[in-house]
């Protein structure tokens, strides 16, 4: 089946897609200041700019699309029905340059966490997932 966009539509419409302060960021990051977790945002001097800096306890936090990323859901599986070869290329360097960034974080001594777009959506518990990973006291649900 043909995309129901020209190719400069489809062009327009994944360039709107924002790589910060996206819906499933904004909406962990609403959920953890409440719940009393401070961070820095998008520290530039990390590898892969972290959603989340947690500095005294150097743990950081990667809010990744699922379709940009290539997870392992219904849309992280779902690739575009035009131009599959690129898109699949594309999501491949992303994967490649994601294991790159982890791997020098951690050679750096950082520990990192990677919530999903869909865990964010579905995890009513997602608070107390990240206050684990934070190695932090029971947070109250």
């Amino acid at each position: 089946m043909a995309d129901f966009m020209t190719a400069a539509q489809r062009s327009a419409h994944m360039a709107k897609i924002r790589s910060k302060n996206t819906k499933p960021e904004l909406q962990l990051r609403r959920v953890l200041h409440a719940a009393g977790f401070r961070y820095r945002l998008h520290d530039p001097a990390l590898p892969g700019r972290p959603d989340l800096v947690f500095a005294g306890r150097r743990k950081v936090i990667f809010v990744n699309g699922c379709f940009w990323h290539g997870h392992d859901c219904p849309v992280g599986r779902r690739l575009p029905k035009s131009n599959t070869d690129f898109w699949a290329d594309k999501r491949r360097r992303n994967q490649a340059r994601d294991t790159a960034q982890r791997l020098r974080l951690t050679e750096m001594g950082w520990t990192y966490l990677d919530v999903w777009e869909c865990e964010v959506a579905e995890n009513a518990n997602l608070v107390v997932d990240v206050a684990e990973f934070l190695e932090c006291k029971a947070v109250e649900r």
